[in-house]
Order: C-alpha cells, then sequence, then structure tokens
C-alpha cells in the first residue's frame, strides 16, 4: 500500500504563502523583488504540480512519463523559491511515480532525498509519508526486514501527527510483511489495529483490502470458514467502491 496523500496535498491544497521578511531600509527594494520572483516561481510551480496531477490520472505509462517531466519542472521552481518543504513532497512524488512504473531503485533515489528535507523543515508528516513508501518499495524488493525498518519509523510520526488513516496504512504494511515472513499471529495483530482505523476514518477501500487480507491468513492458518467471514465482508465494499480488481 503506497501512500499517495502527500501528492494532493502538495498539488491542490497548500496555500501559497512566503511570509519572507522585509528588510528594515535599503535604497532599493530588493527584497520585494526577491518575493516577487520567488513568489512567482512558486506559482509557476503549482501550475506545472497541476497539469503532473492530470497527466498521472490518466493512468497509462506514457503520462507517467509526462507526470514525471512536470514534477521535475515544479522541482526546479521550488528550488529557486527556496521551498524546500514542497521541494520534499515533490521529490516523493517523483519517488512514488518512478515506483509504480516499477522503477524501484530509481524511486529510491527521489525518496532518498525527499527525506532530509521533510526533516530538515520539521514536516513530520512528509516524513512519515516518504518513510512508508520507501518501506513499500523494500517490499516489493522482497527485502523485508528492511521494509519493516521503515514501516516501523514511519509508523511514530503517524502517530504524532494524528494521521489515522496514514497510521492505518502502515499498519497494514506491517502486517503483510509479517504474513509474508509466515509470521502470522503478528500479520493478525497488526491487522486488527489497522482494521477499526480505516473504518473510523471512512477508507472504505482500506478496510476492504484488510479485510482480504485476514481472510487469506485465516485461510493459510487452516481456518476456512473463519476466512471466509471476512472474505464475505470485503467482497460488499469492494464492489460499493467500484474496485472490480479487488473484487475479482
Amino acid at each position: 500500500m503506497f501512500d499517495r496523500t502527500q501528492w494532493f496535498l502538495a498539488g491542490m491544497s497548500i496555500a501559497l504563502s512566503l511570509q519572507l521578511s522585509q528588510p528594515v531600509a535599503a535604497a532599493v527594494p530588493v527584497g520585494k523583488v526577491v518575493q516577487t520572483a520567488q513568489t512567482n516561481s512558486s506559482e509557476a510551480a503549482e501550475k506545472a504540480l497541476k497539469e503532473a496531477a492530470q497527466l498521472y490520472n490518466q493512468g497509462t505509462a506514457e503520462a507517467k512519463r509526462g507526470t514525471i517531466v512536470k514534477l521535475e519542472e515544479a522541482l526546479k521552481l521550488y528550488r529557486e523559491a527556496g521551498d524546500r518543504r514542497r521541494e520534499a513532497v515533490t521529490f516523493s512524488n517523483i519517488g512514488l511515480v518512478y515506483s509504480g512504473l516499477g522503477e524501484k531503485q530509481k524511486a529510491l533515489e527521489y525518496y532518498s532525498q525527499s527525506l532530509p528535507l521533510s526533516r530538515a523543515t520539521g514536516d513530520r508528516g512528509g516524513e512519515a509519508i516518504t518513510l512508508n513508501n520507501i518501506g513499500s518499495v523494500y517490499s516489493e524488493l522482497g527485502e523485508k526486514q528492511k521494509a519493516l525498518e521503515y514501516f516501523s519509523q514511519s509508523l511514530p510520526l503517524r502517530r504524532a501527527v494524528g494521521d489515522r488513516r496514514g497510521e492505518a496504512v502502515t499498519l497494514t504494511n506491517i502486517a503483510t510483511v509479517y504474513s509474508g515472513l509466515g509470521e502470522k499471529q503478528k500479520a493478525l495483530e497488526y491487522y486488527s489495529q489497522s482494521l477499526p482505523l480505516f473504518q473510523a476514518t471512512g477508507d472504505r477501500g482500506g478496510e476492504a483490502t484488510t479485510l482480504n487480507n485476514i481472510g487469506s491468513v485465516y485461510s493459510a492458518l487452516g481456518e476456512k470458514q473463519k476466512a471466509l467471514e471476512y472474505y464475505s465482508q470485503s467482497l460488499p465494499l469492494r464492489r460499493a467502491t467500484g474496485d472490480r480488481r479487488g473484487e475479482a
């Protein structure tokens, strides 16, 4: 489960406010010139991000390549504006797109550039998202212990910033890794923590995925009737959310 929350925060929700301090006295209003240039860079970056989001939503590999081009454009502009927080978010978004294209090492390169910037700017929510996504990449690469290390760093940050849906995502990711390692009871412990969080936050897709995964664990444990109970709870949620692949 990758976390795409950061994408939407970056492109759609963050207000444009640079809060630059003005010089006490100057013959030429240098600060105003700098502020205007930085504001222009930020506005251009926001435009590039919106175009990137439109391309990304097309879902094709070609559109995703175009998304990366637009995100790289936004990255350069945020750097010019001195906006390190949005720079960090954009690095993370590029990593997310590369991961979706199957270029996992490239994804890790961009995530590793995002992480120190998030930490330097005190963006604990952004840091948590990037740590979670790094864990997901390592999990897909089969490096399960490394995945657990990153998920375990993400989890307390999720809790610290009150991101209950994000906490649920990371708990589910930890559970899935433990299940893959054969530690089924440990997996059930983490799934049982994530399920009520998905329900409380109204994330029916996450709830459906977790119910399905709990069913898979019980099936592997030989508890077939219990597995059917969870699959039967997952199925109507898959249909309700239009997740036809998950339904199948």
